[in-house]
Formats: structure tokens, sequence, C-alpha cells
């Protein structure tokens, strides 16, 4: 039943009569008769539902008149909302209700619906709703495609810049679209027209037979036609569809390019078959599954050999071209599989039988419906041929490589020489190669060799006839190469041809071994099975392995020779040892006095400075001299002990009868103290030298350590105006060290400073752990030094004779270097840019096993 139909009966008077029809008829409906009351305490009964559900909703209708909500849950999630709203104004105002929405059936079908209903009032005051449910899905789509159709074409119609006409049925031209196109009359000129008045004859009858077709048969009609336009002829395609009550919309393009474009194709086809057959390339095609020839180009007829004629109707089995049939089968398998190859290497055999390799490209095509293969064939024999030679050249150069190598390691000569025929019988794939040599009984010998096993073996031959040996060397004149590629067409003696054919020799190539002018012998390759061409490669390769044998032999030679030196020498070697511990026993007794000499010095000045001091010193303190206040320098001697100072005249003394200075006496004191110092640090230095240093180590808290050392400097740096600020952590890992040379060496160092800057010097102490080590930094704002005397300040070295005091200080620098070497750290000092010294040495931390040590 038509849906306007089912409307028209959904009016109050004629409701009932219209749903007991429909109920009737609801088994023949493609949709749902139903009924729904909604009695007045708001509760929702379905009195009725046709068995359209059941198609519609894909539900029984006995399951949505038990459960009614069954059906919300169909609804797609879009049109959910729209569904309740329009719910709720029916059942609110009791109007009737109309809706368009999809749902979703439990197979998963999408489907549109329409849903109609008409409230009725009963008696008892519920309200009844008769309605119609019905499957629009078919029209929604037609609806869908026709405006995604109209869309498209709208799109279409927009973004083209073709002309368009609205046309009469008659002919007329109603209106046009002229924007963008090529048009040479204006609106007012062509509106209102006939196509007769504005198309030639021709033209115009084609035109109006389109029209009437179209609005005839209601389908789209093309007509083409050309027209002389002011740019010349110009081919225009027009396409007519009806879009009104006796009129059309025509599209007028102008196709005078695809025409132009066409003729080229045409060309370009033809310019195609020309590359087909004058491609260097070898193209063929073929039937897919038997591998006949549908046609070739000239370039297979030049790589097979085979003419067309011979080829086109053969398969390529019938023309033996497949070296490996088995080839055939894998070309196939991998079509099937991808549809195309690239660059596949085959061997192909050619008429002649022979064998070339080439690089195939193929590509399954639809030749007239029937399955082919399009291939090319690219010829890489060459290139094949060089990668041998390449790879020949390469084993070539490792063989000379490797040769040389063993030649450079080893002196057994026989060893190298049977490697060295070996590995060259190897490389040529030859069936003998041996080397024979010159001996000093003036006869020839074969040293090394390597045979097959099928040929008889030439090791041991040897021959004296001077005769022979007088043609054999002719053979191998002025260092040439001989090369014979088969022994029957070369005119020799019946000597040597008794000879190849006592070892069955039929090609042989022999290079001479050359030592300075002289032949000593030659390396000689030979094939047995039968003639040979020897290549350029393997002919140098033979004359390079000649000279290394030649070298080989040459350093045996010289092995031997030297081998009697070394007999010689020996004995040479045993003179010279006997005289070297005679010189070693005279160089220790030198030293002995040496030892000697220093101790007793050492001693004598001692005795006489310490002397010279305590008499100084005792009349110096019981005032003997005049009453001059001395000038005897700033603090303390210079070189007095660091740790242990002179004491320093008080301010007043009681006048002496003896008329001597207070300042002569102060340097007199001063001189002998640096004395001493210097003597002392002799000595040590001397114990040093001999028996080395005596570190005691044991663990040392590194900030408690300087601490104590500078109360003990305190009164040196108060003299000197000098100030020292402390800035090492108190949380320092324990150093292994012995803490009495360590505040020596901090003393020294201070001392360095200040004897070499005027009073007021600062000092900045640092430390920190780096690497397992702590560096310990003293850092002075006094004058600078320059690189070398900084590199040069811890070495022993004489000083300069006119500074008094640098022997000394020198001395106590090599010191300090010794102290610290022996513990284990490095010393050393660095010049500030801009001013003053840092003084720097490093100690091992103290680990658990050294702490632990007794």
């Amino acid at each position: 039943m038509d849906e306007t139909v089912v409307k028209s009966l959904y009016t109050p008077n004629c409701q009932q009569e219209a749903f007991n029809l429909l109920s009737k008829l609801a088994v023949n409906l493609p949709g749902i008769i139903f009924q729904v009351l909604q009695q007045q305490d708001g509760s929702v009964f379905i009195p009725y539902v046709s068995s359209g559900c059941e198609y519609l909703y894909e539900i029984e209708p006995e399951t949505v008149q038990a459960d009614f909500q069954v059906l919300y849950k169909l609804i797609h999630p879009l049109d959910v909302k729209a569904f309740a709203e329009s719910i709720a104004v029916c059942s609110t105002n009791f109007t009737p209700w109309h809706w368009e929405g999809r749902i979703i059936t439990p197979s998963g079908k999408l489907k549109w619906i329409q849903c109609t209903s008409q409230p009725e009032l009963q008696p008892n005051g519920d309200f009844l709703w008769n309605g119609l449910v019905m499957d629009i899905t078919d029209r929604k789509q037609t609806q869908e495609k026709l405006q995604e159709t109209e869309a498209r074409y709208q799109a279409i119609l927009d973004a083209i810049p073709d002309l368009m006409f609205r046309i009469s049925r008659d002919g007329e031209y109603l209106d046009l679209k002229s924007e963008g196109a090529n048009v040479t009359l204006s609106r007012e000129e062509i509106v209102g027209k006939h196509v007769q008045e504005l198309l030639p004859s021709d033209v115009a009858a084609i035109s109006l037979e389109a029209i009437a077709k179209t609005l005839d048969s209601g389908t789209l009609q093309t007509c083409e036609y050309q027209l002389p336009t002011p740019l010349g002829a110009r081919d225009y395609e027009t396409r007519l569809v009806v879009s009104g009550q006796d009129e059309i919309l025509a599209i007028v393009r102008d196709i005078t390019e695809r025409k132009q474009a066409e003729a080229a194709l045409q060309n370009l086809a033809q310019k195609f078959a020309k590359a087909f057959s004058c491609s260097p390339d070898s193209i063929t095609i073929s039937t897919l599954q038997e591998g006949r020839f549908i046609e070739v180009n000239d370039s297979f007829v030049e790589l097979s050999g085979y003419e067309r004629d011979e080829a086109i109707g053969k398969t390529s089995f019938e023309l033996n071209l497949w070296v490996h049939d088995r080839d055939r089968l894998n070309l196939l398998q991998n079509l099937q599989a991808t549809g195309v190859v690239r660059n596949l290497e085959f061997e192909f055999r050619q008429k002649s039988g022979k064998i070339i390799t080439t690089l195939l490209s193929a590509e399954v095509i639809d030749l007239d419906g029937i399955p082919s293969i399009l291939a090319v064939h690219h010829d890489i024999t060459e290139r094949k041929q060089v990668e041998a030679q390449l790879r020949l050249s390469a084993e070539r150069d490792r063989l000379l490589a490797e040769t040389l190598v063993r030649i450079r390691s080893s002196l057994n000569l026989e060893q190298i020489l049977q490697t060295t025929v070996t590995e060259v019988r190897q490389f040529l794939q030859a069936d003998r190669v041996f080397i024979g040599l010159n001996n000093a009984n003036l006869e020839i010998r074969t040293l090394a060799e390597s045979v097959d096993p099928k040929y008889p073996s030439i090791s041991g031959w040897s021959t004296n006839d001077e005769a022979y040996l007088k043609e054999l060397r002719n053979l191998l004149k002025d260092n040439l190469v001989r090369v014979v590629e088969d022994v029957t067409q070369v005119a020799v003696s019946p000597k040597v041809k008794a000879h190849c054919e006592k070892f069955q020799t039929k090609a042989s190539l022999a290079v001479p071994i050359m030592l300075g002018d002289e032949l000593f012998g030659a390396l000689i390759a030979n094939q047995c099975s039968g003639s040979r061409h020897w290549q350029p490669i393997e002919i140098d390769l033979l004359q390079q392995m000649s000279e290394q044998v030649a070298i080989a032999i040459h350093q045996s030679q010289i092995y031997q020779e030297l081998a009697e030196l070394n007999t010689n020498l020996e004995h040479q070697v045993e003179e010279r040892t006997a005289q070297l511990q005679q010189k070693m026993q005279e160089v220790e007794e030198l030293h002995r006095v040496k030892d000697v000499v220093l101790h007793t010095v050492a001693h004598d000045l001692r005795t006489s400075v310490m002397g010279n001091l305590m008499v100084l010193k005792n009349l110096l303190n019981q005032g003997v001299g005049c009453g001059e206040q001395g000038a005897g320098g700033r603090g303390q001697g210079e070189n007095s002990s660091p740790l242990h100072p002179s004491p320093r005249p008080s301010a007043s003394y009681a006048q002496s009868p003896i008329p001597v200075s207070r300042s002569i006496i102060e340097r007199m004191i001063q001189g002998n103290d640096r004395q001493l110092t210097m003597i002392n640090s002799l000595l040590e230095i001397n114990s040093c030298e001999k028996q080395g240093i005596d570190i005691k180590h044991e663990p040392v808290k590194l900030s408690t350590l300087l601490g104590g050392t500078f109360v003990q400097l305190e009164p040196m740096l108060t003299q000197n105006q000098a100030t020292l600020r402390n800035l090492v952590p108190a949380n320092l890992p324990l150093v292994m060290a012995d803490a009495t040379r360590l505040q020596k060496v901090l003393a020294h160092l201070i001392t360095h400073s200040l004897q070499n800057n005027p009073p007021g010097l600062n000092f900045i102490l640092s430390a920190t752990v780096e690497g397992g080590m702590i560096r310990t930094q003293i850092q002075d704002d006094g004058v600078v030094m320059s690189k070398l005397e900084c590199d040069r300040l811890f070495d022993l070295h004489v000083r300069d004779p006119q500074d008094c005091c640098s022997t000394s200080i020198g001395l106590k620098m090599y010191l300090c270097r010794k102290v610290i070497k022996a513990h284990g750290g490095e010393i050393g000092v660095i010049s500030n840019r801009k001013r003053g010294l840092t003084f720097w040495f490093t100690l091992p931390l103290a680990t658990s096993s050294a702490t632990n040590r007794p």
C-alpha cells in the first residue's frame, strides 16, 4: 500500500476503520502495525504488534509486547535523542507522532524506518495510539545517493570552467553560464536566440537531434563537433541532460587539446613500437603457460642468434634457451606471487651453444585476453667476466700478500717454497706447479712441487747434462716468460720433447727466478690434461711469485751467512762481556770511594760548622759584641730548619769588650746554618739515591696533619707578616702517609715562597678528592715564574752560583719530590696567570686493605 494512502487514513473520523483494515493487510505490508495503550497512571502496554516486526526488527512480536524497551536498544546512537524528544512531545500534548530514524538490527543491519501514530481518547480516559512503522531504507539510500550525486554534480559544475546553456526543446537559448569560458558573444547576443541562428546548419541539426533524444529518453546524450573561431578551428564536446520540463542543460567543453592529445598518443604508441624494435636490450612477449614466443625484437635476434621466424611460435624449451630448466619454473612462481620480477640473474644458451648471463625483468600482461609475459633481457656476460677477473685479481693479491708475510716471518725456505707451489696450483687450477733450482754442482733439481695425483710427480728429478741445462737456460734467457699453450706446436730438442712426454706435459708456463743478474731457477706450471690458454693475470701472478721466491732464497742465503757471523760474534761477545764486568767492578769501587769521601767531607764540615755555630751563638747570647743592632736579614736563617728555627737575638745586649758587630755575628750564624742544612740535604739525597726513602705508611687525617704543621709554622709566618687561609674540609678521607715527612714537605714549600717574596705574602690552602687521590694545593699571591723554571723547580741540577740560597732551596725541592713519589703521588707547581704560584701534590687514599696492614 502506498505511504500517502496510509497517512490519509489517519484522521480522527476513520482512524479505527483504518486500523482494522491495515490489520487485515498487515501480512502483506513491508512494515509494522502496532497499538500502544497509555493509561491515565502513565503505564504503557502494547496490545498489538503485527508480524512484520520479525522482518523489520528481527524480533518476535511477542517479545516486543512483553517488553517494548527492546526496541529502544535498536535505535542508532545518533538518533536516540531525537526519538526521545519526539516521544516526549507526543506523550505530553497528545498530538500525532511522526519520526524518521535509523535502527541497528541484532544481525548488524542498518535500516531507516518511518514511524507514524495517531492518539485516540478512550471512554475511560486512556489514550490508544494506533501506528504504522515503515521500512524506508531503500528510499533513504536512494535519497542519499541522489543527494550525493547532486552534490557531486553540483561541485563538478561549480568547479569546471565549461560553458553551460539551458535550451528549450525547440532550440531556444534560455540561459547560460559563461564564467571562465572562451565566449566571443555577449549574454544578450545569445539568450533568446535559436541554435539555427548561432550555429552552422550541420552543427544545429546535430544539436536539435541530441536535445530531442535527451528529453525523450531522459538520459545523458553526448555529441562532438567542430566550430571555426578567431583562434582557428576548435573541437567541442556537448553533454546534454534534462534540467526541467521540455528543457535541457548543455555543457559545452573545448576538447581541442584532448583531440590533440589523442593524436599525440597515437604518435607515442608508434614511438613505443619503435622503442620495442630498436631497444638495445632483448625484449620478448611470450605466453605465460607455455613460454611460446608471440613477438621478439631485433636485439633478441642478435643476442640469441635465432631469426624472428625461427623464434616466433616456438617455446623457449624448443629453442633450448634455458641452461637450467628449473629457472623457468622459478620465474613462473615469482610472477604468480607478485606479477612482476626485476633483475633476476639467469643463464641462457645461444643458438651457437655459447652460454651467456642476463638480468631478466618480466611482467605479466594481458594480450588480447591471453596471459603473457613481457620480458627484458640485459646481457651482463662481459660484466660477469670482469667481476671474475676482479675476483682473480683479489685472490692473486691475497696470495702475494700472504707469501710476502710468510717470507718475512719465517726462515724455513723449504716450507715457504712448498706452500707457494701448493697455493699457486690452487689459484691456477693447473695439474702441476713446481720450482726447479740450480745448485752448487751445476745441476737442476726440483725443490718443491704440487701435482694432481693423476699425473706423474717431478719431485726429486734432477740432471747434470750440461747441454740439456744450457738449452733450458736459453729457453728463459733475458728474463723472459716462456708461455707454451700446446707443446706439440713448439720446436724443441728431442731431450725436452722426451721430458714432456715422460711427465705428460701438454702446456707449460715458466718464469725465471733471478738473483741479481743470475738465473737461479724457474717457477713452472704444467697442464697435463690438454692444451691451455694462459691468461695475462695468471702470467702476472707467476712473475710476481717468482720475485717473492727469489727474495725468500736470498733471505735464506743471508740467514746462513748471518749464522756463520753469529758464531764468530759469540766469541767476541764473551770477550766483551768479561771486559764489561771488569769495568763494572771498577765503577763500583769508584762509588765506594765517592761515598767514603762524601761522608768524610760531610763529617769534617759538620764538625767545623757545628763548632762555629756553638761559639757564635754562645758569643751572641752572652752579649759579646758592640751595641750595633743586627741587620741580619728578615726572620730566621734562610736555610735553617723550618720547624726548628735558630733563636733570634733579643732586643738589647750587654756591652762586650770584643769589637765585633752584632750583624756580623748574625750573618756568620746564618751562613753556618745554610752550610749545615746543605750538608744534611746532601747526605739525605745520597741516602735516597742508594737506599731509597724509608716511608712509614699509616692512615693520616690530612686536615689534622695540616693543622699541626701550620701551628709549628706560625712563628715564621708571623715574622714574615704572612697570612694563611685554610680551606681544607675536615671530612676528607684518610690518606696513607708518613706524617713527619709530609710536614717537612709542607714546610719546604711555604719556606720557598717566603724566601722568594717580600713580607706580607698571603697563602690559601685547599684539598679535593680526585680519582682515588687527594690533591692538595698551596696558592700564594707572590711573584710568578717562567714555565721553564716551573718545570725544573723539583729537579736536581746546578743552580745559579750568584744566588747563595738557590742550591739549598733546590736540594729541598728535590727531596720534596722524592718524598711525594715515595708515597705514590705527584708534585708540581703552576705559575698563575696574574700573580703568584700554586704548589700541588697528590696522595693516595687509605684503603681497607692498607689500613689493616701491620
